[in-house]
């Protein structure tokens, strides 16, 4: 067989279903005769981002797959790629090379070696008979360990070369490790002799799916929950022991509990330190149960590492309590104390939240979505700055995947392709992305997409007809030259690519709008709801 055509057929036996991306590739076709669904995106980021939230929402068991031409298509696709890499996603990566006697002449763009820095591997198809090698080890390292995008580069003059028959190929062993029992024991009894602890859930928790061991061991030991953007969702913010969650923007009680903690175990995380994290206190003891060793000590000094699954970590934490706490602790005190942090924070944001005011709050825009969707049966994600600021908080997200969060490095315009992503690998959810007028500006063509592609996301879109985040920073230029100023009307450009798009200014219509907007998803067409709102620079940072 071709080398393309067994290419397809080792991502088939992989489980790949969808590949995005942008021609000229000769896989497409390949792809496509294998029947693998091709799904061509406008620029090529947005394929990545698709193929992001196809390895997210299904906690990696599909792997989300993107390929490009060779040269320009590649140097474009690099954002996605360093994304993927800064929030540790698995999506296989599969650029068009040159010609391999012009792979290495300089100035053209070889992507197995530019590419390197910001990926578990990078791999070129240089030997036809190769192939299941290398696929071998890309897949290996997708499945396994901390997740990070993978390059496999299969140059331009490679594609009609012969592989032999029968493919010696079969989809590649995924497995898990845990923590030293000795470490388990010192982490264990510091839990249990802990008089304020908090635990900080990180996205491990979503990749280990060990949701329902995260919600044992909290409540075994009455243990408030704060988790990362990347963990939201994984324990649902409904519960009396949750804090909410922690980026720019937190719930009252997330820096609250944390001030106040004597032991913080961050599982499934990172801690990374990062300016859209929350910041973890001085000072504190620091158990950290993560897949990735190299994490250890990086931003924090940990008195305890448990390296391993989040999932095997907390069995291992949860069966040697359990030798000693038998019973689950009276947590009434402590979350009384959470409920009363939550009323008294929720009291001051309220008159932004349910405010009359026109142009809209968009505090008053994501209340109102909050309460009009099914939360349960929906996948939400944000895009930069004020979306994220202001929906984050407010959002109570009570099921596993279904918000989808980021926040180590912020690239405007992530949020469209995580929505259509999301509703490619989950057609039942119904799947929102939320922005502004300045993220559009850089991903909003790609809304032709999700019409084009039969794609039925509903887009949120704020439009203060200004980069409002930036007013504080730039107040001469935007003084002198209206530097900040946005405009545009994306109703109509929604309307224009053949999706629904409707234009909100009054609060009144927000619910019927939202209520339109989700019957026309079901109805298989794409959404764009614009609300034209005001200027909004205040978000819920620590100490308001």
């Amino acid at each position: 067989m071709k080398l393309g055509d067994a290419i397809a057929e080792i991502m088939k036996r992989e489980g790949i279903e969808i590949l995005t991306g942008y021609p000229v590739n000769h896989l497409i076709e390949y792809a496509a005769a294998a029947d693998i669904r091709p799904v061509m995106v406008r620029q090529e980021r947005i394929g990545i981002h698709m193929a992001d939230a196809i390895s997210r929402v299904t906690s990696g068991k599909t792997i989300g797959a993107f390929c490009m031409q060779h040269g320009p298509g590649a140097e474009n696709a690099m954002g996605g790629v360093a994304q993927c890499y800064g929030e540790s996603v698995p999506v296989l990566i599969l650029p068009m090379g040159y010609a391999r006697r012009l792979a290495h002449i300089d100035p053209n763009f070889n992507s197995t070696s530019a590419m390197r820095p910001y990926v578990k591997s990078s791999e070129p198809v240089n030997i036809a008979a190769e192939v299941c090698n290398i696929f071998r080890r890309a897949f290996t390292k997708l499945r396994n360990g901390r997740g990070g995008p993978v390059v496999v580069e299969i140059p331009a003059d490679m594609w009609t070369e012969e592989v032999a028959e029968p493919l010696d190929y079969v989809p590649v062993l995924s497995t898990r490790y845990g923590p030293d029992p000795v470490h388990v024991k010192e982490a264990a009894a510091l839990l249990v002799a802990a008089k304020r602890p908090v635990i900080y859930a990180g996205q491990g928790i979503h990749y280990a799916q060990a949701w329902p061991q995260l919600k044992a061991l909290a409540e075994l030991l009455a243990i408030p929950v704060v988790t990362s953007l990347g963990g939201k969702s994984s324990f649902p913010e409904t519960h009396p022991l949750s804090l909410g969650s922690g980026g720019v923007a937190m719930p009252r009680a997330v820096p609250q509990f944390l001030a106040a903690a004597d032991v913080v175990f961050g599982v499934g995380c990172s801690f990374t330190e990062t300016s859209f994290a929350v910041a973890m206190p001085k000072g504190k003891t620091f158990i950290h149960a993560t897949l990735d060793p190299a994490h250890l000590n990086k931003d924090v000094r940990v008195q305890v590492g448990l390296v391993g699954d989040a999932g095997l970590t907390l069995d291992a934490l949860l069966a040697e309590i359990g030798k000693t706490v038998t019973a689950p602790r009276d947590a009434t005190a402590v979350a009384a104390e959470i409920a009363a942090s939550h009323k008294e924070w929720l009291a001051k944001w309220m008159p932004k939240l349910t405010s009359n005011d026109a142009p809209l709050s968009p505090y008053r825009v994501i209340w109102d979505l909050f309460h009009t969707v099914d939360v349960a049966n929906t996948i939400i994600t944000h895009d930069a700055g004020s979306p994220r600021d202001q929906l984050s908080p407010f959002w109570k997200a009570t099921t596993p995947l279904s918000y989808i969060g980021w926040g180590k490095t912020t690239q405007l315009g992530y949020g469209l392709g995580l929505a259509m992503g999301a509703k490619l690998a989950k057609p039942d959810k119904l799947c929102i992305n939320v922005w502004g007028d300045a993220a559009i500006g850089f991903t909003g063509m790609d809304f032709e997409t999700a019409v084009r592609e039969r794609i039925p996301i509903m887009s949120i879109l704020m439009n203060n007809f200004s980069m409002a985040i930036e007013l504080k920073v730039m107040p001469v230029s935007t003084e002198k030259y209206r530097s900040t100023d946005i405009s545009g009307d994306y109703a109509a450009m929604a309307r224009a690519f053949g999706g629904y798009g409707e234009r909100v200014t009054k609060p009144e219509d927000i619910i019927p709008a939202i209520k339109r907007g989700i019957e026309k998803t079901q109805q298989g067409i794409p959404v764009l709801l614009e609300f034209i709102t005001c200027k909004e620079t205040e978000v819920s940072r620590p100490g308001t």
